[in-house]
């Protein structure tokens, strides 16, 4: 591999500026890994929730499916949660990735680089830092990533609990009394989780539909996301 001298902007780097901008990679490494375990933190204490739901729910014949829908509301105000991390974590990732494939990957390939303009975009998004990605966005992201399986699975639940326990149904009617809660009728408990489940799976076809346009307008053949 030839010797290859970095450059930003059309002048080369001297040893000082590539061991400060080395430490700058590092930092925002460290600043996006923080970020992600927090993620993880949210998303752990969503199915923590919901396992507890899951032996109140069945613990006893007469039980109540009661929790099987409080969790679901709980688990939004982590989802709401982990979207603003996610924005954060993400706002850490696109600045490392941009060092990487920029500055790290013409080293490594021998090259002077695609364009050497990515410092001055790095520059001005420290100088105006911007959100990468919208609230909205990065709930979709994070549903497709862990909450559309704790969604499944808590469904299925309240089904399996109005249906086959603690003895299967005769009829529908005998479904929506075991759905009901105090004076809510089942009829309403079932609409409301119809309503819950279909808000949360168009909010993440939206976002996989955005991410796959995102990814055909910058030609790239695979997402550009680790999480």
């Amino acid at each position: 591999m030839k010797d290859v001298q970095p450059e930003v902007r059309g002048r080369q780097l001297d040893g000082a500026e590539i061991g400060a901008l080395a430490h700058l990679y590092r930092g925002e490494v460290y600043r996006c890994s923080v970020w992600r375990t927090r993620l993880d933190t949210t998303t752990n204490w969503a199915v923590v929730t919901l396992g507890v739901a899951l032996s109140i729910a069945y613990a006893a014949p007469d039980a109540s499916p009661l929790p099987l829908v409080l969790v679901g509301i709980s688990n939004l105000f982590f989802l709401t949660l982990e979207a603003r991390r996610y924005r954060y974590c993400d706002l850490w990732r696109r600045r490392f990735r941009s060092m990487e494939v920029n500055f790290y990957g013409p080293i490594l390939c021998g090259s002077t680089g695609p364009d050497a303009s990515w410092a001055k975009d790095l520059r001005d998004d420290y100088t105006r830092p911007e959100f990468g990605i919208s609230y909205l966005h990065a709930m979709g992201r994070r549903i497709r990533r862990s909450y559309f399986w704790i969604m499944i699975i808590q469904l299925l639940a309240f089904l399996g609990k109005i249906t086959v326990h603690p003895s299967p149904v005769g009829s529908f009617e005998q479904a929506m009394q075991r759905a009901s809660v105090g004076v809510i009728p089942g009829e309403a408990m079932a609409f409301g989780g119809l309503i819950y489940a279909g808000i949360l799976t168009v909010l993440a076809l939206w976002s996989l539909l955005v991410d796959r346009r995102t990814r055909i307008e910058k030609g790239l053949s695979a997402p550009d996301a680790a999480y």
